[in-house]
């Protein structure tokens, strides 16, 4: 009843009546008051006025990540509506993994205000501090071959783009596979896990972190890292980018599952990524080399033109791009 009731104060362009909100729910007025003083507890600024009803102060919205916050912004029609808040966890990503092992449904998020021992790729930390950043992680089990799941991380990087741009109007980029950058400074870092058999998966997370309203850093990443407060010159409101986010990742995972691949998405893939028509590095075990690339192809694979003229296609690995992250 919170987040609906919340989503009706959040949508309505006037004051909502007391009755009005008894006959939606069905209940009291008692009942209505009782939600509504909660709501202000948790530092809503929600105005009472005799015979008119209820008004949310919508400039005056809480930055929270609580359920009834983020579902009363949500427009998606599965992808995180069963959504769990975490106060405090080590790993969303690990959480998310323990719940799906006990039957968590497709499409269950998992959001925590602080995260104490998360993991980027190849083992790296990344740790969430408390009441500035998101951490969150989405749980998935798609019906497609094992070897298809790693281009999910793609289209969360994607989502995250469309989220940034829908909800601060900054022009995010992707460096492939798995930052978002914002003003040449890394804002998001994306891990993807899956548990599988031979030929079947039971389930994926994808784990995102973003600094959205962050503005000091570790000296080791100083230079590297970026938020989005410091770009936009403003605090941005967390539920509101998690709600945009689950949206646009739900849009783009059902164009996804129809062909398994990225042969649909992969032009705004390509606009949208800052390794493409840079000189890059390519570091593969035991290998590296240098090269140029116009962008990922139908598999989601960095098609890149080395220095020799011949031409890879590059499944996975550290791609560094010169002019970013310290690459010169």
């Amino acid at each position: 009843m919170k987040a609906e009731l919340l989503k009706i104060l959040r949508e309505a362009e006037d004051y909502v009546s007391g009755q009005q909100l008894c006959d939606h729910f069905g209940v009291s007025r008692t009942a209505v008051w009782k939600v509504i003083r909660q709501l202000q507890e948790e530092g809503y600024q929600i105005e009472a006025v005799k015979n008119r009803g209820y008004l949310l102060k919508k400039d005056a919205v809480p930055d929270v990540m609580t359920v009834p916050e983020i579902i009363s912004r949500l427009h998606s029609r599965w992808m995180g509506r069963n959504c769990i808040f975490l106060e405090t966890v080590d790993s969303t990503n690990n959480y998310l993994k323990r719940a799906a092992e006990d039957g968590a449904v497709n499409g269950t998020l998992a959001v925590a205000e602080e995260q104490t021992g998360g993991k980027g790729r190849r083992g790296r930390s990344w740790e969430t501090p408390k009441g500035t950043n998101i951490a969150m992680t989405i749980l998935l089990r798609p019906e497609i071959r094992p070897e298809h799941a790693s281009r999910l991380t793609l289209l969360m990087a994607m989502a995250v783009v469309r989220g940034i741009q829908k909800e601060t109007g900054l022009q995010a980029g992707i460096k492939w596979p798995n930052d978002v950058v914002v003003d040449g400074h890394k804002v998001c870092g994306i891990l993807t896990e899956m548990n599988t058999e031979v030929d079947y998966i039971n389930y994926v997370v994808i784990g995102t972190g973003i600094n959205v309203n962050q503005t000091e850093f570790p000296e080791e990443i100083r230079e590297i890292a970026g938020s989005l407060k410091l770009s936009a010159g403003h605090p941005v409101a967390r539920a509101g980018l998690i709600a945009s986010i689950m949206e646009e990742l739900e849009d783009l995972y059902e164009v996804f599952l129809k062909t398994e691949d990225l042969s649909a998405l992969k032009d705004e893939y390509n606009r949208n990524c800052v390794t493409c028509g840079h000189e890059i590095r390519v570091l593969e075990p035991g290998h590296e080399y240098t090269g140029t690339t116009d962008g990922i192809n139908d598999l989601g694979e960095l098609v890149v033109k080395k220095a020799d003229g011949e031409t890879v296609c590059v499944y996975a690995g550290e791609v560094s791009v010169r002019g970013l992250y310290g690459y010169v």
